[in-house]
């Protein structure tokens, strides 16, 4: 029988009160996520957020610009864990 690596759960979550056009990512875990960027797939435009590292309860906020943010449009989350492991994750409206 081999060990596995528990799961690990996605860090962030998504402030949603300024929708559609703010939306607020927040780092909830106990570590550090590094060299964090964003990227819009579908309709719309994302105002291009520079790599960034969120600290324990720190958040960056995305600004989607269109008038036509609908529900087939995704936000792609990336980052590094302290192990320089990489992550994706998304999210939609």
């Amino acid at each position: 029988m081999s060990s596995h690596t528990p799961a690990y759960e996605v860090p962030f979550w998504i402030d949603r009160h300024d929708a559609p056009h703010l939306y607020r990512l927040v780092n909830l875990s106990d570590e550090m996520v590094r060299g964090v960027r964003c990227s819009l797939l579908g309709p719309g435009y994302l105002v291009p957020l520079r790599p960034t590292d969120l600290g324990p309860g720190v958040g960056v906020t995305l600004t989607l610009i269109g008038s036509d943010l609908s529900r087939s449009s995704v936000v792609v989350v990336r980052w590094f864990r302290e192990n320089d492991d990489e992550y994706l994750w998304r999210f939609s409206f």
